[in-house]
């Protein structure tokens, strides 16, 4: 008897939380897609208005996996990548205070896309000790909420989790922002004594120059980066 009980409650909780999170998954991966389309289409209107104004500025789309691609602009990148994975939050996040995850724990599950800033010249000539930063995470979840977790105005810009759904719309609004924070965000020459010591492997070939980590914030700290997140 005691057999049939544990069986019961394993068919009950995969058809409980396994149902969920295909729904949340599924849910996640048209996001992705808003994203991917939205994606393109923000830097074909970009292309349009600076292409006149200077041939030599990049600006290019670039699909990379099923889960991945790339936005250029300028000396720039965003790399987003949709996580195949989804999470619950602890119990100690924000959404846990709202009324509307405390009346259903499964809409703490959520599906995550990352957002990363890197300079182009990293992903261009392959340097791999260059450091990215992550601008912005959006999360869905199985009823299509979602709510975005960033620095400055990305952290504010959608995190009302009880009423926000995604849409293509707010995905291009997203999609901008980290654009336009990433533009603000500069490269910074480090301080002298972060790079007065160099390997020999660092320099030894003729490329070697290109090798030297690079990043916009090496070496500094800001107050800003310091800010709470939602």
């Amino acid at each position: 008897m005691e057999k049939k009980d544990n069986i019961q409650l394993i068919v009950d909780t995969i058809k409980e939380k396994s149902c969920m999170k295909q729904d949340v998954y599924q849910n996640i991966q048209t996001a992705f897609e808003y994203f991917q389309q939205k994606g393109e289409e923000v830097i074909r209107e970009i292309q349009q208005k600076v292409a006149s104004a200077d041939s030599r500025i990049i600006l290019d789309y670039n699909k990379k996996s099923q889960f991945d691609f790339e936005l250029t602009f300028a000396g720039d990148i965003l790399v987003f990548h949709m996580h195949t994975n989804i999470f619950k939050f602890d119990t100690s996040h924000a959404i846990y205070q709202t009324s509307y995850v405390q009346e259903d724990e499964n809409r703490a599950y959520c599906g995550m896309i990352n957002v990363y800033n890197f300079l182009a010249d990293s992903i261009r000539y392959n340097r791999d000790n260059d450091l990215g930063y992550l601008v912005a995470r959006i999360f869905v979840n199985k009823d299509n909420h979602f709510f975005v977790e960033g620095k400055r105005q990305m952290g504010v810009l959608y995190n009302n989790f009880s009423t926000e759904t995604i849409s293509p719309e707010k995905v291009k609004n997203i999609i901008e922002s980290a654009i336009l924070f990433s533009l603000s965000f500069d490269l910074y020459t480090p301080p002298y004594y972060t790079m007065q010591e160099v390997s020999v492997s660092q320099i030894k070939e003729t490329s070697s120059l290109l090798k030297l980590s690079t990043g916009k914030r090496l070496g500094f700290k800001f107050g800003y980066e310091e800010d709470e997140i939602f």
